[in-house]
């Protein structure tokens, strides 16, 4: 392990940091690897409801490593930079993380950047946030799932609009695009991603883990898929012990206290 990725516990929140700063965060194998570890730990830990995803340093990152990783896309083919049985980040070789992921923000987010804002579920980005998708001036392709995702967030053409040109953007873009859901002044969002993060592990989790898997089954089969799972979701969430407590906490007019059961 080489520390390429810091992993900090805060209650039922786990904060995921990349930390290759004097890289400017690009990936590498190892980082890959190490962010799907950690994606994997907040899936299995029954106490971690919540993630946050951010980035040691001015950058949250410039996207792939090319240097550091070119020569490793033929072999990845036979020999998988994510191990079996962990989450991919991406959701593109697995399933995605069944628990939800906030993203905080800063300074450059280029390509895989994007393509983590895009699966993960609420974004905060900072003032100073610049955007871009730029594996076409590379003679790629948005291979994080930033073409499946893209047009899902913001629409056909405005997916178009960027990962055709490679043109970069700004955080007001992003918002007014839907890649964003808050935009915060320089240097607070780490900060208020914990605040989001934190508030939806106040949720019933099992009632969090619904909706992530409603809403992807949603995009990836169509409504009516979809809304033919909603009836036995719905049993399954009303014969839970955090229902009660939800209904309990109604009547008596105060906070539910989830235990996600």
């Amino acid at each position: 392990m080489s520390n390429d990725v810091l992993v900090e516990r805060r209650g039922h929140v786990l904060l995921i940091g990349l930390n290759r700063p004097e890289k400017l965060n690009a990936f590498t194998p190892n980082l890959i690897r190490e962010l799907s570890a950690a994606y994997t730990l907040l899936a299995a830990d029954k106490e971690l409801r919540c993630g946050v995803l951010w980035a040691q340093g001015t950058d949250f990152t410039a996207g792939l490593d090319m240097p550091a990783i070119i020569h490793e896309f033929p072999k990845a083919i036979f020999k998988p930079f994510i191990p079996r049985g962990m989450i991919d980040p991406f959701g593109v070789s697995t399933a995605p993380c069944p628990k939800p992921v906030v993203t905080a923000v800063q300074g450059r987010c280029y390509t895989l950047g994007i393509e983590l804002m895009l699966c993960n579920q609420i974004s905060v980005v900072s003032a100073n946030a610049k955007f871009n998708q730029y594996e076409v001036s590379r003679g790629l392709f948005p291979f994080g799932g930033g073409t499946v995702r893209w047009p899902q967030s913001v629409g056909v053409n405005n997916a178009y609009r960027y990962m055709l040109t490679g043109d970069w953007f700004d955080a007001q873009e992003a918002y007014r695009l839907g890649l964003a859901q808050e935009i915060v002044p320089e240097g607070q969002q780490l900060e208020r991603a914990i605040a989001l993060a934190e508030k939806i592990a106040e949720q019933a989790p099992l009632g969090v883990q619904a909706i992530l898997r409603s809403t992807r089954l949603a995009q990836a089969k169509g409504s009516e898929a979809a809304l033919g799972k909603i009836k036995r979701q719905i049993l399954r969430i009303f014969l839970t012990k955090d229902v009660r407590r939800g209904i309990a906490a109604f009547k008596a007019k105060t906070t539910a206290k989830f235990e996600g059961d």
